[in-house]
């Protein structure tokens, strides 16, 4: 093969591999994962100190390389699902056979364990135990009704328990801060299985859209809604958190809008537009966390 040949393979490879793993989604992930560090968990550290602590850096490299894992053993078992609801990203994601989505698979969770090990035997453990969970949900739980709702919600948020967990920081402002996050992904879920309902239906899912019907789908985002505002409520109402108070009071403006179009909503155009929204207002969350003054929640 001709050099010009190999160089657009290896890119086109490239393109494909980035495709499945969701770079942009790891970079916001990374982030998340420092801003609540520095200006929630860390109390009195410094910035400089954060970011140059190694063993919160091999968390972060570790949390990051199981989660691209975790998207390519998703892409793996959902090719069948992913050709009817997103054929043009499927495009993408072929460039990449299955056997070779399967060899980086597994070296990118060994590597994730060898980092994990760097920081202690209880990261090992947490890593193991969060490798195995993504893959029990890929070939098996979310194919169950509610319970792969909560199942890829629980393992959204999981790695911000490990950074909970290394900085052991249980102020009820974090739990409060864990709820609403919670609340949105698995909102977020809900209207996913809305936005796939035809893939869904070919790989033999059983989705709350398929089980109860969508008007029932949609009942049960409402609900879910309205508690996240009451949520948002006892956050501004009971907790001091500096100017983040702005990002909640536009979050409540942006769900009234949201369940608006719930009631309007009828196809897949329009759910796709209700998962944007709510990608919006989680990436909005990410980046209104430096409008935290530490010192406020130290206080």
């Amino acid at each position: 093969m001709p050099v010009k040949r190999k160089i657009e393979w290896f890119f086109r490879k490239l393109v494909g591999l980035l495709s499945i793993v969701r770079g942009y989604n790891l970079l916001v992930i990374i982030v998340a994962q420092y801003l609540t560090s520095i200006f929630i968990l860390s109390e009195e550290a410094s910035f400089i100190t954060v970011v140059t602590e190694l063993r919160l850096l091999t968390l972060i490299i570790s949390t990051a390389l199981v989660i691209a894992s975790g998207y390519i053993i998703n892409s793996f078992y959902d090719r069948e699902k992913d050709l009817i609801n997103r054929p043009q990203k499927t495009k993408l994601d072929k460039l990449v056979s299955q056997r070779t989505k399967l060899s980086i698979y597994f070296i990118l969770n060994f590597l994730a364990v060898i980092v994990a090990s760097y920081n202690s035997f209880n990261a090992v453990l947490f890593f193991s135990f969060y490798i195995f969970g993504i893959w029990l949900y890929s070939h098996k739980l979310k194919r169950l009704v509610i319970v792969g709702n909560i199942v890829a919600t629980l393992l959204a948020i999981f790695p911000f328990f490990a950074i909970f967990m290394y900085y052991k920081n249980y102020d009820w402002v974090i739990f409060g801060h864990a709820h609403f996050l919670t609340l949105l992904i698995l909102i977020r879920e809900i209207v996913k299985d809305l936005e796939n309902i035809s893939g869904d239906i070919a790989a033999g899912y059983r989705t709350m859209p398929i089980v109860f019907g969508e008007q029932k789908t949609k009942h049960t985002l409402t609900f879910l809604v309205l508690v996240t505002l009451f949520v948002v409520w006892l956050l501004i109402l009971f907790f001091s958190l500096g100017h983040m108070d702005y990002y909640f009071m536009f979050s409540v403006l942006v769900l009234l809008f949201f369940l608006w179009l719930v009631v309007k909503s009828k196809n897949k155009k329009d759910y796709l537009l209700l998962h944007n929204i709510l990608k919006f207002l989680i990436v909005a969350g990410v980046l209104s966390i430096v409008l935290i003054d530490p010192k406020v929640l130290a206080s």
